[in-house]
C-alpha cells in the first residue's frame, strides 16, 4: 500500500473513530449527552498531523519530519504571501456578504472568534490539519494527478473527514453544501500553497484566517450565510484557476 493511501486511511480512521461516539450520542444511538464524548472528539482532530508525522518518520526518520515542515520550493516566500494567506478566506466571505447585500440579503460583515473554544480552534486546528493535508498529502497527490485534480480530490477527502463533526453540530442536512465549500476551499488552499512554493506556514495561516472569520458560526440557524459563502468560494476557486494559469502549470514539488 502506498504511503498516500496509508495516510488517508490513518487520518480518516483516527479522526472518524475518535469522533464516532459523539456522533452516535448526538443521533441517539448510544445513551448519554454527546458533550461527554467531545474531549475524545477534539483529540481526533489531530488525525492528519499524527498520520503525517508517523509516515514521515517511518520513511526517513527525523529528516522526514523536518522535511514535512520545510518549504518545498527553493525560493524565499515574499512577506506579502503571509498577509494574503491570513486574509484569503476572510476576503472570500466579505465578497459574499457584499454580494448578498446587493441582492437585499443582510449578512453580518464578520464572524470573529467569540469564545475560548473559537480562539483555541483558530490556534490549534490549522496545526492539527495542514501538515497532513497540504504538507504531506497534496505534494504526493500532485505527483499522480494534475494540480487542479489533486486539489479537488483532496477536497473530497477533506469533506469526508469532517463527517462526524457535522453530525455533532446538527449540520447533516447541509452536508452537500458544506462538502462543496470544502472542495472549493481546497482549490484556494492549493493555489496558495503553489504560489508560496510549498510553504506549509502559508497554508497554516490561511486555515487560521478561516477561523478568524468563520461563517460556520452562523450554522445551523442561518444556512443562507453558508449558501452565499459557498457560492463566493466557488467563484474565487474558478477565478484562481482561470486567471492564474502559471500557478497550476509549474512542476510539482
Amino acid at each position: 500500500m502506498s504511503s498516500l493511501a496509508t495516510f488517508f486511511i490513518a487520518s480518516l480512521g483516527v479522526t472518524l473513530g475518535a469522533q464516532l461516539p459523539a456522533a452516535l450520542a448526538k443521533l441517539g444511538v448510544i445513551e448519554g449527552p454527546f458533550e461527554a464524548y467531545m474531549p475524545l472528539a477534539m483529540l481526533g482532530a489531530f488525525g492528519p498531523l499524527l498520520a503525517a508525522l508517523w509516515l514521515s518518520r517511518r520513511r526517513a526518520g527525523g529528516g522526514g519530519v523536518r522535511e514535512l515542515f520545510q518549504k518545498k520550493g527553493h525560493g524565499r516566500v515574499a512577506s506579502v504571501w503571509y498577509l494574503i494567506a491570513l486574509g484569503l478566506l476572510p476576503a472570500v466571505y466579505l465578497s459574499a456578504a457584499a454580494a448578498a447585500r446587493l441582492r437585499g440579503v443582510e449578512l453580518p460583515w464578520f464572524f470573529p472568534p467569540e469564545n475560548v473554544q473559537h480562539i483555541t480552534g483558530a490556534l490549534i486546528i490549522p496545526l492539527a490539519e495542514e501538515p497532513g493535508w497540504r504538507g504531506f498529502a497534496l505534494v504526493r497527490l500532485e505527483r499522480r494527478l494534475s494540480p487542479v485534480t489533486a486539489a479537488l480530490a483532496l477536497g473530497v477527502l477533506w469533506a469526508a473527514w469532517h463527517t462526524n463533526m457535522f453530525i455533532v453540530q446538527d449540520m447533516v442536512s447541509l452536508f452537500p453544501v458544506l462538502a462543496l465549500n470544502l472542495v472549493a476551499g481546497s482549490v484556494l488552499f492549493s493555489w496558495l500553497y503553489r504560489r508560496s512554493e510549498g510553504s506549509l506556514w502559508c497554508a497554516v495561516l490561511a486555515h487560521a484566517g478561516a477561523h478568524l472569520c468563520n461563517p460556520y458560526h452562523a450554522l445551523p440557524g442561518s444556512p443562507s450565510t453558508l449558501y452565499w459563502y459557498t457560492g463566493a468560494t466557488c467563484v474565487w476557486a474558478v477565478l484562481v484557476v482561470a486567471l492564474d494559469r502559471r500557478a497550476w502549470t509549474s512542476p510539482p514539488f
